[in-house]
């Protein structure tokens, strides 16, 4: 693919050492870094995704795949952002099984969380009959990432959420030893609360949630 050759090149011509291995760092080493800022890769591949525009549309869905195969992790941000884009209010009902290869591939805060939030997320809004089945699956897998994926996807829904759900959601998996379940129960919680604080105060008042979820879940409630 012409457009993934380009990006990868003038990634590679941008790319900074010294910058890849603060990255690397920060992300505890479970990825290569070309080394390029957030600002600056997001400047060279609005340039790069312009110059393919046609084959970026047409072929989106291999283009994020191939992206996710490559080892560094800026391009697997290129393939996320290519399809928050390009499928937003156009998913295909069989798209699921892509997004669901997004999230346990490469796994890892970063990219699973923008994948709930506005892949899963979005696409749940448009296929709003495939929710219970979907999120039955994900929440019961064994893949912790899938795990927190079905806490997270109501992230920004707001007055749509659904709050049995999302309470059933954090129950489950309230007992749950893995930090990022933990967090994502606080942070699910705490951002509902921002419209319904009331009903967040009586769910973890009843429930008995790990101190950490509990302080997530509180935190700007006054």
């Amino acid at each position: 693919m012409s457009f993934i050759k380009n990006l990868e090149k003038v990634f590679q011509e941008n790319s900074n050492p010294e910058d890849a291995v603060a990255m690397e760092n920060y992300m505890k080493n479970h990825f290569s870094f070309y080394g390029i800022k957030t600002e600056n890769r997001r400047l060279i591949f609005k340039t790069i995704w312009k110059e393919h525009q046609k084959e970026v549309a047409e072929k989106a869905r291999n283009i994020a795949k191939e992206l996710f195969s490559k080892s560094q992790r800026e391009l697997h941000y290129c393939g996320i952002e290519i399809l928050m884009k390009e499928l937003k209010k156009k998913y295909q009902k069989e798209d699921i099984s892509l997004i669901e290869f997004l999230i346990v591939t490469n796994s890892w805060w970063d990219s699973v969380d923008v994948i709930a939030k506005y892949l899963l997320g979005e696409y749940l809004i448009q296929f709003p009959d495939e929710t219970e089945k979907v999120i039955e699956k994900f929440s019961n897998s064994e893949n912790m990432w899938l795990n927190r994926s079905a806490i997270l996807f109501q992230l920004g829904y707001k007055q749509k959420t659904d709050a049995d759900l999302l309470f059933a959601l954090c129950q489950k998996h309230s007992d749950s030893n893995e930090f990022f379940i933990r967090k994502a129960i606080g942070w699910a919680l705490r951002e509902y609360a921002k419209t319904n604080p009331s009903a967040v105060i009586r769910f973890v008042e009843t429930n008995n949630l790990k101190p950490l979820s509990e302080k997530e879940a509180l935190k700007n409630i006054v």
